[in-house]
């Protein structure tokens, strides 16, 4: 299979380690681009809610994808968010084309962009996170009680439905806090003068030019891979917004299963060494 040759992807709030996570689906993708960078924006790893009892192999083969990225030469930087807020204690680690950091700063043909997670601007992430945490349990619940009811409806031939974008678009406050999350992000890229400011956080993938009195700077959200199923794609100084459900790729099962053929408890070796790794670097 001829894969896509990107300079840049964009992927953040995975959640690797939930019910929600589409993580087969992620993996076809990430098995059909070639990346020059690969930028892991936050919420890859879901730790707020790891438990021992659910981490499918599938989850486990896009960390092994991942991993084989860097050995072949994409560079991946990994920005922590609030779900894995564990790893900031390593922020500055970096070993072969891996690097792990809170915030990234690239020159894109000249043009300067800002990318962060954005749980900065979270009041209930900064200040009262066991609502947030709470919250997040009730999300991947609510998840799974939706795949189930568009599974029937898919069955009864009619269109799936989103409990939790159906919530988003009715709550005033969820609309609000969408709004002022991206105001926020915008002028304080505008004050920096950064060309681009890059999130994901909210799970609503955007493509914008937002402009006010002191200048202009373009608003980027890749949205998520547990409902939306998005990334951003940077090409030939152009930005796409790239999502799942319109461009799914054409793969060789054979192929697919033989690229990603991998025991855990081989994998879990090779995240082991990593992870000792990093700690003697720090």
């Amino acid at each position: 299979m001829k894969k896509r040759k990107i300079e840049l992807v964009v992927l953040s709030d995975v959640h690797l380690g939930t019910y929600g996570c589409h993580a087969k689906e992620l993996l076809q993708y990430l098995n059909s681009i070639k990346p020059k960078i690969l930028v892991l924006n936050g919420d890859i790893i879901d730790i707020w809610q790891f438990r021992k009892s659910y981490f499918p192999k599938s989850h486990l083969k896009v960390i092994r994808k991942i991993i084989d990225f860097t050995s072949k030469g994409t560079k991946v930087y990994y920005l922590t968010g609030n779900h894995d807020e564990m790893l900031r204690k390593f922020s500055g680690t970096n070993f072969g084309n891996f690097k792990l950091d809170d915030k990234l700063v690239l020159d894109l043909d000249g043009s300067q962009a800002w990318i962060f997670h954005g749980d900065v601007f979270d009041a209930s992430v900064q200040h009262s996170k066991w609502i947030a945490k709470l919250g997040g349990w009730g999300y991947d619940y609510l998840i799974l009680l939706n795949r189930f009811i568009n599974w029937c409806l898919h069955k009864l031939g009619k269109e799936p439905y989103s409990f939790s974008k159906k919530i988003k678009g009715s709550v005033k406050k969820a609309v609000k806090f969408i709004s002022d999350f991206e105001t926020t992000a915008t002028e304080l890229a505008i004050e920096k003068g950064y060309d681009y400011v890059i999130c994901g956080h909210i799970h609503e993938p955007k493509i914008t030019e937002i402009e006010n009195k002191h200048g202009k700077t373009m608003y980027l959200n890749s949205g998520d891979w547990i409902e939306n199923l998005t990334a951003l794609e940077y090409n030939k100084k152009r930005w796409k917004l790239y999502r799942y459900a319109d461009n799914k790729p054409e793969i060789d099962e054979e192929l697919f299963e033989m690229e990603n053929m991998l025991s855990q408890t081989d994998l879990t070796q090779m995240l082991f060494s990593q992870t000792r790794l990093v700690s003697r670097r720090n």
